[in-house]
């Protein structure tokens, strides 16, 4: 009964998957699917699923008998007006999906390659592997073969084991459950830095289309790593490291110098991420405007020689607003016609959101590669 339950419960979740994937770009483009984030799941209201309901055989012989017809529900006395509708109403279900499941659901979508960590794996953490099966333990680590096993080899010992009629109906001493012992595994961790330009160019519409972009770009680097960090930097002319509520709801009204977050974000990884034990990767949020000239050469200058050549990745992704220039995507695609590539492929990668339905060709575009 329990097994045929799992496999009902599976099936159940394959269709729910398939209906996300399907919907894929529906749900990316969701921003009320972010405010159902928890921990680890996130519920996602899912359309035209049929609810799992119990089916019940014949019921004839139980409560047939005579009877008076009761009064039918609704007609008492109320003075309502007009008819109720003829037409079925559409079922919406909302199942929690974990952020892995949904990781994995965006990679087969894209068609994602796994990320291959570089650097050495320097931090170890404790786990607890399965290594045995012993006679005393919590329900939960029971072991249903082991204990089957037990019991039909302990029915064949003592002569009561029918092949005609294989009932095999363990008993205390048959039950075995798995132990396990904490061992050392090395951990591939990441470092994480979002910036953001928060001058007045950039309204509400342009923070909800960056809240979404690290949503899926943090959900997606989780999948492929054990050991995260975020860290959040916003700036106008100057730049702040701030937390994740602060960095999406924060505004200032003055002007835009990009290279103020890339100093701030230098100084971040020299004090705590070493190329050589973290996977860096970073990204930067803005509409393109930037104070001139000179700050874009200056920014060049910082990506080529301070912060490319310790990361994994520098993202850049720019937003459409009716008030910033664009200017500083050109400045990125002239001053890196080849990404400034590595072994790997080009750690400079750039990106264009003008709305929602965007932000999947966005996610495709930076890791496409694998990096």
């Amino acid at each position: 009964m329990v097994n045929r339950i799992e496999q009902d419960h599976q099936r159940f979740r394959q269709i729910v998957r398939g209906k996300i994937r399907k919907d894929l770009r529906r749900f990316i483009s969701r921003g009320d699917m972010l405010g159902r984030e928890g921990k680890r799941a996130v519920s996602i209201p899912i359309h035209d699923v049929d609810l799992p309901r119990f089916q019940y055989g014949d019921n004839s012989g139980v409560g047939m008998g005579e009877g008076s017809e009761g009064q039918g529900v609704g007609q008492g006395n109320g003075k309502g007006q007009g008819q109720g509708g003829e037409e079925e109403g559409k079922h919406i279900l909302e199942v929690d999906v974990s952020l892995e499941e949904l990781a994995d659901i965006l990679a087969e979508e894209l068609r994602l390659p796994r990320i291959e960590p570089r650097g050495a794996n320097k931090i170890t953490t404790l786990r607890d592997k399965f290594t045995g099966i012993r006679p005393v333990g919590p329900a939960s680590l029971r072991s249903f073969k082991r204990t089957y096993r037990e019991a039909l080899k302990r029915q064949l010992a003592m002569g009561i084991y029918d092949p005609a009629n294989p009932i095999i109906v363990p008993i205390k001493s048959d039950l075995r459950f798995r132990s396990w012992n904490e061992v050392k595994k090395p951990q591939s961790n990441a470092a994480i830095v979002y910036m953001m330009d928060v001058s007045g160019s950039m309204g509400e519409e342009q923070k909800e289309l960056v809240r979404l972009e690290a949503f899926w770009i943090d959900t997606w680097l989780r999948r492929n790593y054990e050991g995260i960090e975020s860290r959040y930097i916003v700036h106008d002319v100057k730049a702040a490291e701030v937390d994740k509520k602060t960095f999406f709801s924060i505004r200032e009204d003055g002007g835009t110098r990009i290279s103020s977050a890339l100093v701030t974000c230098k100084e971040l990884l020299d004090q705590h991420y070493d190329p050589s034990e973290w996977n860096v990767y970073l990204f930067h949020f803005s509409d393109g405007d930037n104070s001139s000239d000179a700050d874009n050469k200056l920014c060049v200058k910082m990506l080529r020689e301070q912060l490319l050549p310790r990361c994994n990745m520098f993202g850049y992704c720019q937003v459409a607003s009716a008030y910033g220039s664009g200017s500083f995507l050109g400045v990125l695609n002239e001053s890196f016609p080849g990404g400034e590539p590595d072994e790997s492929g080009p750690r400079l990668i750039t990106s264009k959101v003008g709305g929602r339905d965007d932000v999947l060709e966005s996610l495709r575009t930076f890791f496409k590669l694998g990096r």
